[in-house]
Protein backbone atom coordinates (compact mmCIF):
# COMPACT_ATOMS: atom_id res chain seq x y z
CA UNK A 1 0.00 0.00 0.00
CA UNK A 2 1.35 3.46 -1.21
CA UNK A 3 1.36 6.80 1.45
CA UNK A 4 -1.72 7.77 -0.60
CA UNK A 5 -3.36 4.74 -0.24
CA UNK A 6 -2.61 4.98 3.51
CA UNK A 7 -3.31 7.92 3.79
CA UNK A 8 -6.93 8.08 2.37
CA UNK A 9 -7.65 4.82 4.21
CA UNK A 10 -6.79 6.93 7.52
CA UNK A 11 -9.03 10.02 6.48
CA UNK A 12 -11.65 6.73 5.99
CA UNK A 13 -10.61 5.51 9.70
CA UNK A 14 -11.55 9.05 11.25
CA UNK A 15 -14.78 9.35 9.49
CA UNK A 16 -16.36 5.70 10.09
CA UNK A 17 -14.63 5.36 13.56
CA UNK A 18 -17.44 7.93 14.46
CA UNK A 19 -26.96 -31.55 -14.95
CA UNK A 20 -31.04 -31.28 -14.29
CA UNK A 21 -33.09 -30.95 -17.47
CA UNK A 22 -34.91 -27.60 -17.90
CA UNK A 23 -37.86 -28.65 -20.31
CA UNK A 24 -40.32 -29.15 -17.35
CA UNK A 25 -40.49 -25.71 -17.02
CA UNK A 26 -42.42 -24.62 -19.86
CA UNK A 27 -44.63 -23.60 -17.49
CA UNK A 28 -42.82 -20.90 -15.81
CA UNK A 29 -42.17 -19.55 -19.10
CA UNK A 30 -44.04 -16.89 -21.19
CA UNK A 31 -44.73 -13.25 -20.12
CA UNK A 32 -43.18 -11.90 -16.68
CA UNK A 33 -45.32 -10.45 -14.17
CA UNK A 34 -46.33 -6.54 -14.92
CA UNK A 35 -44.38 -4.20 -13.08
CA UNK A 36 -46.34 -1.18 -10.91
CA UNK A 37 -45.93 1.47 -12.70
CA UNK A 38 -45.06 3.94 -10.34
CA UNK A 39 -42.70 1.98 -8.25
CA UNK A 40 -39.10 2.45 -8.09
CA UNK A 41 -37.82 -0.85 -6.68
CA UNK A 42 -36.05 -3.15 -8.00
CA UNK A 43 -36.62 -6.92 -6.84
CA UNK A 44 -34.56 -9.49 -7.21
CA UNK A 45 -34.33 -13.53 -6.19
CA UNK A 46 -32.60 -15.01 -3.58
CA UNK A 47 -30.79 -17.70 -5.11
CA UNK A 48 -30.89 -20.18 -2.76
CA UNK A 49 -32.91 -22.87 -4.05
CA UNK A 50 -30.93 -22.50 -7.73
CA UNK A 51 -27.32 -23.63 -6.36
CA UNK A 52 -27.18 -26.82 -8.78
CA UNK A 53 -27.33 -24.53 -12.40
CA UNK A 54 -25.20 -23.14 -14.27
CA UNK A 55 -24.51 -19.09 -14.01
CA UNK A 56 -26.21 -19.06 -17.51
CA UNK A 57 -29.09 -21.13 -16.52
CA UNK A 58 -30.11 -19.17 -13.47
CA UNK A 59 -29.82 -16.22 -15.60
CA UNK A 60 -32.09 -17.32 -17.88
CA UNK A 61 -34.28 -18.98 -15.59
CA UNK A 62 -34.55 -15.32 -13.79
CA UNK A 63 -35.94 -13.72 -16.52
CA UNK A 64 -38.24 -15.98 -17.42
CA UNK A 65 -39.97 -15.30 -14.17
CA UNK A 66 -39.33 -11.77 -14.37
CA UNK A 67 -36.97 -10.52 -12.01
CA UNK A 68 -34.59 -7.50 -12.34
CA UNK A 69 -31.70 -9.09 -10.58
CA UNK A 70 -30.49 -11.93 -8.15
CA UNK A 71 -29.43 -12.02 -4.61
CA UNK A 72 -26.43 -14.46 -4.94
CA UNK A 73 -24.75 -16.90 -2.40
CA UNK A 74 -21.24 -16.39 -3.07
CA UNK A 75 -20.50 -17.92 0.45
CA UNK A 76 -19.41 -21.11 2.31
CA UNK A 77 -21.38 -23.73 0.64
CA UNK A 78 -23.01 -21.01 -1.94
CA UNK A 79 -23.06 -21.16 -5.65
CA UNK A 80 -19.68 -19.87 -5.53
CA UNK A 81 -16.78 -20.40 -2.70
CA UNK A 82 -14.66 -17.20 -1.09
CA UNK A 83 -11.78 -18.40 -2.22
CA UNK A 84 -13.32 -18.85 -5.68
CA UNK A 85 -14.64 -15.31 -5.97
CA UNK A 86 -11.68 -14.07 -8.22
CA UNK A 87 -12.52 -16.21 -11.15
CA UNK A 88 -16.30 -17.32 -11.06
CA UNK A 89 -17.49 -13.95 -9.82
CA UNK A 90 -17.11 -12.31 -13.20
CA UNK A 91 -18.68 -15.18 -14.91
CA UNK A 92 -21.50 -15.29 -12.92
CA UNK A 93 -21.79 -11.12 -13.53
CA UNK A 94 -21.47 -11.97 -17.25
CA UNK A 95 -23.94 -14.35 -17.16
CA UNK A 96 -26.35 -12.11 -15.83
CA UNK A 97 -25.45 -9.41 -18.03
CA UNK A 98 -26.61 -11.05 -20.82
CA UNK A 99 -29.93 -11.07 -19.78
CA UNK A 100 -30.07 -7.38 -18.47
CA UNK A 101 -29.49 -8.61 -15.13
CA UNK A 102 -28.36 -7.45 -12.18
CA UNK A 103 -26.14 -8.80 -8.85
CA UNK A 104 -27.87 -6.84 -7.07
CA UNK A 105 -26.24 -8.01 -3.01
CA UNK A 106 -23.83 -10.93 -2.17
CA UNK A 107 -24.71 -13.13 0.18
CA UNK A 108 -21.50 -13.63 1.88
CA UNK A 109 -19.80 -15.35 4.51
CA UNK A 110 -18.08 -12.30 5.88
CA UNK A 111 -18.43 -10.27 8.82
CA UNK A 112 -15.07 -9.53 9.62
CA UNK A 113 -11.70 -7.79 7.52
CA UNK A 114 -9.39 -10.72 6.43
CA UNK A 115 -6.96 -10.72 3.82
CA UNK A 116 -9.54 -12.81 1.55
CA UNK A 117 -12.49 -10.54 2.47
CA UNK A 118 -10.49 -7.83 0.90
CA UNK A 119 -9.71 -9.88 -1.82
CA UNK A 120 -13.49 -10.96 -2.38
CA UNK A 121 -14.52 -7.27 -2.03
CA UNK A 122 -12.32 -5.73 -4.23
CA UNK A 123 -13.38 -8.07 -6.54
CA UNK A 124 -16.66 -7.44 -6.59
CA UNK A 125 -16.30 -3.48 -6.40
CA UNK A 126 -14.52 -3.72 -9.84
CA UNK A 127 -17.45 -5.77 -11.31
CA UNK A 128 -19.86 -3.27 -9.96
CA UNK A 129 -21.60 -5.26 -6.93
CA UNK A 130 -22.92 -2.53 -4.84
CA UNK A 131 -24.18 -4.35 -1.58
CA UNK A 132 -23.45 -7.76 0.41
CA UNK A 133 -25.36 -9.37 2.52
CA UNK A 134 -22.66 -10.05 6.13
CA UNK A 135 -22.97 -12.86 8.09
CA UNK A 136 -24.80 -12.55 11.17
CA UNK A 137 -22.89 -11.85 14.32
CA UNK A 138 -24.13 -14.13 17.99
CA UNK A 139 -24.81 -13.57 21.41
CA UNK A 140 -23.35 -16.25 23.89
CA UNK A 141 -26.44 -15.79 26.36
CA UNK A 142 -24.77 -17.27 29.17
CA UNK A 143 -22.22 -14.20 28.85
CA UNK A 144 -22.77 -10.43 29.41
CA UNK A 145 -24.15 -8.98 25.98
CA UNK A 146 -22.73 -5.33 26.16
CA UNK A 147 -19.71 -6.12 25.73
CA UNK A 148 -20.05 -9.04 23.04
CA UNK A 149 -22.12 -6.17 21.03
CA UNK A 150 -19.19 -3.60 21.25
CA UNK A 151 -16.75 -6.42 19.86
CA UNK A 152 -18.78 -7.00 17.02
CA UNK A 153 -18.96 -3.27 16.45
CA UNK A 154 -15.25 -2.99 16.34
CA UNK A 155 -15.86 -5.58 13.47
CA UNK A 156 -18.50 -3.84 11.36
CA UNK A 157 -16.56 -0.74 12.12
CA UNK A 158 -13.56 -2.00 10.29
CA UNK A 159 -15.62 -3.37 7.36
CA UNK A 160 -17.24 -0.47 6.89
CA UNK A 161 -14.16 1.28 6.46
CA UNK A 162 -13.12 -1.08 3.93
CA UNK A 163 -16.07 -0.86 2.10
CA UNK A 164 -15.69 3.14 1.90
CA UNK A 165 -12.54 2.42 0.14
CA UNK A 166 -14.12 0.17 -2.38
CA UNK A 167 -16.91 1.66 -2.73
CA UNK A 168 -19.84 -0.94 -1.90
CA UNK A 169 -22.13 -1.78 0.89
CA UNK A 170 -22.24 -4.15 3.94
CA UNK A 171 -26.04 -5.03 4.89
CA UNK A 172 -26.73 -6.58 8.02
CA UNK A 173 -29.86 -8.92 8.30
CA UNK A 174 -32.13 -9.08 11.00
CA UNK A 175 -32.47 -12.70 11.74
CA UNK A 176 -35.25 -14.16 14.25
CA UNK A 177 -33.60 -15.41 17.16
CA UNK A 178 -32.71 -15.42 20.73
CA UNK A 179 -28.78 -15.73 20.29
CA UNK A 180 -28.76 -13.72 16.85
CA UNK A 181 -27.65 -9.94 17.09
CA UNK A 182 -29.63 -7.57 15.25
CA UNK A 183 -32.96 -10.01 16.18
CA UNK A 184 -34.37 -7.22 18.52
CA UNK A 185 -33.65 -4.47 16.33
CA UNK A 186 -33.06 -1.86 19.14
CA UNK A 187 -29.14 -3.43 19.04
CA UNK A 188 -28.05 -2.73 15.63
CA UNK A 189 -28.19 1.49 16.90
CA UNK A 190 -25.32 -0.07 19.28
CA UNK A 191 -24.10 -2.28 16.18
CA UNK A 192 -24.07 0.40 14.02
CA UNK A 193 -23.62 3.39 16.05
CA UNK A 194 -21.47 5.81 14.14
CA UNK A 195 -21.21 3.93 11.02
CA UNK A 196 -22.71 5.75 7.77
CA UNK A 197 -25.80 3.75 6.37
CA UNK A 198 -24.01 4.07 3.02
CA UNK A 199 -21.01 2.30 4.43
CA UNK A 200 -22.68 -0.42 6.48
CA UNK A 201 -26.31 -0.53 6.58
CA UNK A 202 -29.55 -2.64 7.07
CA UNK A 203 -31.07 -5.32 4.89
CA UNK A 204 -34.28 -4.83 6.73
CA UNK A 205 -36.19 -8.56 6.82
CA UNK A 206 -39.84 -7.47 7.32
CA UNK A 207 -40.75 -11.52 8.39
CA UNK A 208 -38.04 -11.98 11.02
CA UNK A 209 -39.25 -8.49 12.47
CA UNK A 210 -42.96 -9.81 12.75
CA UNK A 211 -41.83 -12.84 14.34
CA UNK A 212 -39.05 -10.95 16.76
CA UNK A 213 -41.94 -7.88 17.20
CA UNK A 214 -45.50 -9.13 16.67
CA UNK A 215 -47.31 -6.07 16.56
CA UNK A 216 -44.02 -3.73 17.11
CA UNK A 217 -42.41 -4.14 13.93
CA UNK A 218 -43.61 -0.97 12.81
CA UNK A 219 -41.87 0.99 15.84
CA UNK A 220 -38.62 -1.43 14.90
CA UNK A 221 -39.14 -0.41 11.40
CA UNK A 222 -39.47 3.55 12.11
CA UNK A 223 -36.09 3.00 14.47
CA UNK A 224 -33.90 1.20 12.02
CA UNK A 225 -35.26 2.73 8.39
CA UNK A 226 -32.47 5.42 8.01
CA UNK A 227 -30.45 2.54 8.10
CA UNK A 228 -32.30 0.23 5.40
CA UNK A 229 -30.18 -0.69 2.27
CA UNK A 230 -32.38 -3.40 0.73
CA UNK A 231 -35.75 -4.95 1.82
CA UNK A 232 -36.16 -9.10 2.65
CA UNK A 233 -39.76 -10.01 1.74
CA UNK A 234 -40.77 -13.54 3.01
CA UNK A 235 -44.00 -14.81 4.82
CA UNK A 236 -44.90 -17.51 8.09
CA UNK A 237 -47.51 -18.25 9.96
CA UNK A 238 -48.04 -19.61 13.78
CA UNK A 239 -48.10 -22.97 14.50
CA UNK A 240 -47.78 -25.52 17.45
CA UNK A 241 -50.37 -23.00 19.32
CA UNK A 242 -48.57 -19.82 17.98
CA UNK A 243 -45.02 -20.93 19.60
CA UNK A 244 -43.24 -21.93 16.20
CA UNK A 245 -43.28 -19.95 13.53
CA UNK A 246 -43.62 -21.88 9.25
CA UNK A 247 -42.63 -20.20 6.08
CA UNK A 248 -45.04 -19.64 3.85
CA UNK A 249 -46.22 -18.53 0.14
CA UNK A 250 -46.74 -15.07 0.39
CA UNK A 251 -50.32 -13.55 1.80
CA UNK A 252 -51.36 -17.49 2.76
CA UNK A 253 -54.09 -17.79 4.65
CA UNK A 254 -52.97 -17.28 8.58
CA UNK A 255 -49.76 -15.79 7.31
CA UNK A 256 -48.76 -12.91 9.47
CA UNK A 257 -46.96 -10.90 6.96
CA UNK A 258 -48.81 -7.26 7.33
CA UNK A 259 -49.19 -5.09 3.31
CA UNK A 260 -49.09 -2.66 5.69
CA UNK A 261 -45.70 -2.64 5.97
CA UNK A 262 -45.45 -1.86 2.13
CA UNK A 263 -47.87 1.44 2.06
CA UNK A 264 -45.21 2.56 5.37
CA UNK A 265 -41.91 1.80 3.22
CA UNK A 266 -43.45 3.68 0.40
CA UNK A 267 -44.12 6.67 2.75
CA UNK A 268 -40.55 6.70 4.26
CA UNK A 269 -39.66 7.61 0.44
CA UNK A 270 -37.09 4.33 0.61
CA UNK A 271 -36.48 3.51 -3.57
CA UNK A 272 -33.95 0.89 -3.19
CA UNK A 273 -34.04 -2.75 -4.15
CA UNK A 274 -36.09 -5.86 -2.50
CA UNK A 275 -35.10 -8.97 -2.38
CA UNK A 276 -37.73 -11.91 -2.47
CA UNK A 277 -36.76 -14.80 -0.36
CA UNK A 278 -38.78 -18.97 -0.87
CA UNK A 279 -37.87 -21.03 2.30
CA UNK A 280 -40.68 -23.30 2.21
CA UNK A 281 -39.60 -26.11 -0.06
CA UNK A 282 -37.25 -28.20 -0.02
CA UNK A 283 -33.51 -26.03 -0.85
CA UNK A 284 -31.50 -29.14 -0.91
CA UNK A 285 -32.53 -31.36 -3.74
CA UNK A 286 -31.93 -29.92 -7.59
CA UNK A 287 -35.65 -32.21 -8.60
CA UNK A 288 -36.86 -29.35 -6.88
CA UNK A 289 -36.25 -26.63 -8.96
CA UNK A 290 -39.27 -25.97 -11.10
CA UNK A 291 -41.35 -25.85 -8.01
CA UNK A 292 -38.92 -23.10 -6.65
CA UNK A 293 -40.11 -21.21 -10.21
CA UNK A 294 -43.71 -21.92 -9.85
CA UNK A 295 -43.60 -20.73 -6.07
CA UNK A 296 -40.96 -17.54 -6.85
CA UNK A 297 -43.42 -16.90 -10.18
CA UNK A 298 -46.30 -16.64 -7.82
CA UNK A 299 -44.42 -14.49 -4.71
CA UNK A 300 -43.31 -12.18 -7.17
CA UNK A 301 -47.04 -11.63 -8.57
CA UNK A 302 -48.72 -11.19 -4.99
CA UNK A 303 -44.88 -8.94 -4.06
CA UNK A 304 -45.87 -6.90 -7.17
CA UNK A 305 -49.42 -6.38 -6.22
CA UNK A 306 -48.46 -5.52 -2.41
CA UNK A 307 -46.13 -2.66 -3.74
CA UNK A 308 -48.69 -1.12 -5.66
Amino acid sequence: MNDDQMSRRGMLQGAVAGGLSLTSLASVNGSAPTRPKKSQHKICAFTKPFQSLSFQELSDRMKEVGFDGIEGTIRKGGHIEPEEVPDKLPEMVEALKKNNLELTIMASSINQVTPLVEKQLQTASKLGIKRYRVQYYTYNLKKPLIPQLREAHKKARDLAQMNAELGITACYQNHAGAKYVGAPIWDLEILLNGIPPEHFGVAFDIRHATVEGGTTWETHFALIKKRIQIIYVKDFRWVDGNRKPVNVPLGSEGSRVDTRFFKLLAQSGYQGPISLHEEYLNHRDPKEVPKHLQAMKKDLKTLNSWIQ
